[in-house]
């Protein structure tokens, strides 16, 4: 359905990102923001899912600033290289490439974002450091506790599982506590629980989670 093209940042620096089409005149655009394995085939699927529902998708290759065309497995080793990758680029570098996403898909209305594990937080982030954004929705994000000062300028909507290992209850509650505002949803899952390429995915609160992100695009967004 999609295709891949060029973005270039405001640095200067040039990456690929995934662009998704819907078949009639869109509601809208949804930035997609990948896990921490790259623009693989289950973001580019993400991003489909989202052309489907009326959105002109596009995601971002935040990885090319480490290497380009990074696509990594759910094992360990992918675990592994894509944290290592993480760690090569510079946040003010994926923020000015999630900028050079928001700013290529303008045309079709309003944008929103959605990100998945570290897209998750990098999507509460960017509600608060990237413009031209109406609404943000973040999956299971683990650093956006180390976030919380960085407050969101545009509504944003939060899923957690409550069986995720990587993020504690009490880090959910933190933001709770920060932002009131902000719907928070916890499901009876795990990390990675939207991801069908996953041992954690779980179907019931990945349709449940999608429903409720699509409504809240359709309430903030469309």
């Amino acid at each position: 359905m999609g295709q891949m093209l060029k973005l270039t940042a405001a640095d200067g620096f040039t990456f690929d990102a995934y662009r998704a089409d819907p078949s009639g005149t869109p509601n809208g655009a949804i930035v997609v923001v990948q896990e921490i394995f790259g623009v693989n085939s289950h973001i580019r699927d993400v991003a489909d899912g989202y052309a489907a529902a009326g959105y002109v998708a596009i995601a971002p290759g935040i990885f090319d600033r480490a290497e380009p065309g990074i696509e990594l497995d759910y094992n360990q080793a992918g675990i592994d290289a894509g944290l290592k990758a993480r760690a090569a680029i510079p946040i003010e570098g994926t923020l000015a490439d999630l900028q050079a996403a928001v700013d290529a898909v303008g045309s079709a209305g309003k944008v929103g974002i959605v990100g998945y594990c570290w897209g998750g937080s990098l999507a509460f982030l960017a509600a608060a450091k990237v413009t031209g954004l109406s609404a943000a929705v973040g999956y299971y994000g683990g650093q956006i506790v180390q976030f919380l000062d960085s407050a969101p300028k545009i509504p944003t909507l939060l899923h957690f599982g409550k069986q995720d290992q990587g993020i504690p209850l009490t880090d959910v509650d933190k933001i709770r506590a920060r932002y009131p505002e902000i719907p928070v949803h916890l499901y009876d899952a795990g990390h990675g629980f939207n991801c069908d390429q996953r041992a954690s995915y779980d179907k019931a609160s990945a349709e449940l989670a999608l429903q409720r992100t699509l409504d809240f695009f359709g309430r903030h967004h469309g």
